[in-house]
């Protein structure tokens, strides 16, 4: 059975980003009017106050301080507060996948390949642009790929349930490689009128080609020791956003329908999943805990990083052991994790090991032990 690797890595950040400062400005002028529009609602108690928000209550909550977005302008206005991006005609490139185009041309280039060495294209994110065609059929033809491409969705997890479908499709023969593309944009999810949500999310994509390491030539070279995956319903991250919305038209435009979570209940069970399933994806490499140098995880909550790595390592990380990219991105779903490995992977030397690690809604987890060549 032939060994995967990770064989380049890309990244597509785009030009727009929006501080704390300018985020919480944008909400307490919206909450300031809805307020002063519903006083005497309020007054009566018919309708509920809404509150600020503050810099130093995201930061607190959960270690973000900016994000990227693909455009800012609309979100900061108070009367819209989305994104003002134009549909696309049918005949030109899909948003979604121009943002794949260019993080996937970066990762073949780090990988020393061309798309002509390409067989598989997986698109696999927390939010499709659209049901049909599939995202990844979008791209390989935008790149000029032979083969064959297909979407899927685990939420957070994409990007590490990718890799195992790559992985399983270079070892079986089916793929030379695989190019595995993770364009989150998740700005067009969110509830920025929700004062608990409205900054965890921003915008960006990752690539990763992952190929056979007999063929491989590229210099930054993973080999994949492990991989593990795990999911378990829970109904704590949800999205209600569907085709079948239009069956009940009362739905349609309510808050269900953008991105919402119960946070203290995700934090208390996903926290300890996630540890277990790092330590049990290092064990099944044969491997020990103390062995591993560094930890890529997802990027949702400072807090959550901080937990979980003090419950996988027995103490508190040290600096560069479990890098963290979500102050500068915040949460990019399933891109995240694959940003931190992309940033804070070169410094490694041959032979020293990883872990990458996302979670979320589903509950879904995946791990990869990976080992520098």
């Amino acid at each position: 059975m032939k060994q995967a690797v990770i064989s380049g890595t890309g990244l597509f950040t785009p030009a727009q980003s929006i501080s704390n400062e300018e985020l919480v400005a944008c909400f307490n002028a919206y909450v300031e009017q809805f307020n002063a529009d519903n006083a005497a609602a309020i007054a009566d108690g018919a309708v509920t106050a809404l509150e600020p928000s503050s810099v130093a209550f995201i930061e607190k909550a959960s270690g973000i301080k900016a994000r990227y977005v693909m455009e800012k302008a609309g979100i900061l206005d108070p009367q819209r507060m989305v994104s003002y991006i134009p549909e696309r005609a049918d005949e030109e490139l899909s948003l979604q996948a121009e943002i794949c185009v260019a993080a996937a041309r970066q990762a073949l280039d780090r990988a020393g390949r061309t798309p002509a060495d390409i067989d598989m294209v997986l698109v696999a994110c927390s939010n499709m642009q659209r049901g049909y065609p599939a995202m990844a059929v979008e791209v390989q033809g935008a790149l000029g790929i032979d083969g064959y491409g297909f979407d899927m969705n685990v939420a957070c997890s994409s990007a590490t349930f990718g890799i195992q479908q790559a992985v399983a499709a270079v070892q079986s023969g089916q793929a030379r490689a695989v190019l595995v593309l993770n364009p989150e944009i998740t700005s067009g999810h969110l509830n920025w009128r929700d004062r608990d949500s409205h900054f965890i999310f921003g915008d960006a994509c990752t690539a990763m080609v992952i190929e056979a390491a007999d063929t491989a030539k590229g210099a930054h070279r993973w080999e994949i020791l492990e991989t593990k995956l795990k999911t378990s319903f829970s109904n704590n991250i949800r999205n209600n956003f569907g085709f079948l919305n239009r069956f009940d038209e009362a739905g349609v435009g309510q808050a269900d329908k953008l991105f919402r979570q119960q946070g203290r209940k995700v934090f208390k069970d996903v926290c300890p999943m996630a540890a277990e399933m790092i330590k049990d994806t290092i064990a099944g490499a044969q491997l020990e805990v103390p062995q591993v140098k560094r930890f890529w995880l997802h990027q949702a909550n400072l807090n959550m990083n901080l937990l979980i790595s003090r419950m996988v390592l027995g103490r508190d990380a040290e600096p560069g052991e479990a890098p963290v990219i979500l102050d500068e991105y915040a949460n990019t779903s399933s891109a995240g994790s694959i940003i931190a490995f992309h940033k804070y992977s070169d410094d490694m030397a041959a032979g020293e090991l990883g872990v990458i690690c996302s979670f979320g809604a589903g509950y879904s987890i995946g791990c990869v032990v990976v080992k520098r060549l």
